[in-house]
């Protein structure tokens, strides 16, 4: 695995605990409209040099990361900075993960047509809206609600009608839409959720940040049989999970 896995979200969340009060907003429009040729001549390049360049390879995935506007998932102080090799705060102490992690989870998750996908952790909907162009259906959970209720307005206005949303605890899933065949999470809790085991699908495949100051990534597979295996695809940083995972011992 490429050393380039490890995050550098920690600028991310001192910059993010500056901008907490700030309202996020989606980008502007007159910049969505007059520069759109500019932003998805980024969104290639960022393919070519932080995706390809190391060890994504999957074409959805690649076709995906070049087509969901990252720019438009970002406050508008951000903007040109959305398709840099870098997380980026969104307000609320949270952050948007670096294009070449959402690529790693979402390649490791095996997304795939067909596929129903939970996102745990939604933050600005990137991560829902690339699951959004690889899987079928796609849940996503979002513990703080104006993130939450954000989030669903940018994916309905982007035209992501296979995203269904809600305000809740991640650590808890969805049991009421379960099984999934991928479940990408976006915050580290300090062990796997037993509920996210539990609601994985036979043959799926959950992706998740593990620990507190050293987190790893870590991939869990159910086999057809119901038996568990997990690995480590190495070192990362995000940002911790909150509600029930902060009651764990």
């Amino acid at each position: 695995m490429s050393p380039d896995v490890v995050s550098t979200v920690l600028f991310a969340l001192a910059a993010a605990a500056a901008m907490a009060a700030l309202p996020f907003v989606a980008a502007c429009s007159h910049h969505a409209a007059g520069d759109a040729r500019s932003d998805e001549a980024r969104r290639a390049d960022m393919v070519r040099s932080q995706l390809e360049s190391r060890d994504i390879t999957d074409p959805a995935v690649l076709a995906a990361m070049r087509k969901v506007p990252r720019h438009l998932f970002v406050p508008p102080s951000m903007v040109d900075e959305a398709y840099k090799d870098k997380p980026l705060p969104i307000g609320l102490e949270q952050t948007i993960s670096q294009p070449y992690i959402v690529a790693l989870m979402t390649q490791l998750a095996r997304a795939a047509p067909g596929k129903k996908a939970l996102d745990v952790g939604t933050g600005s909907g990137y991560q829902a809206a690339v699951l959004a162009e690889t899987c079928g259906e796609v849940y996503t959970v979002e513990i703080l609600c104006d993130l939450a209720r954000e989030a669903e307005e940018r994916l309905k206005r982007l035209g992501y009608t296979n995203v269904t949303g809600r305000c809740g605890d991640g650590w808890a899933g969805w049991p009421e839409v379960a099984p999934f065949d991928v479940i990408v999470v976006a915050a580290a809790p300090p062990e796997i959720p037993e509920p996210l085991i539990r609601q994985l699908a036979p043959g799926g495949r959950l992706v998740i940040p593990v620990g507190g100051l050293s987190q790893e990534l870590v991939v869990v597979e159910k086999g057809s049989d119901g038996t568990v295996r997990r690995w480590s695809a190495g070192g990362v940083r995000f940002v911790p999970m909150t509600g029930e995972a902060q009651r764990q011992p």
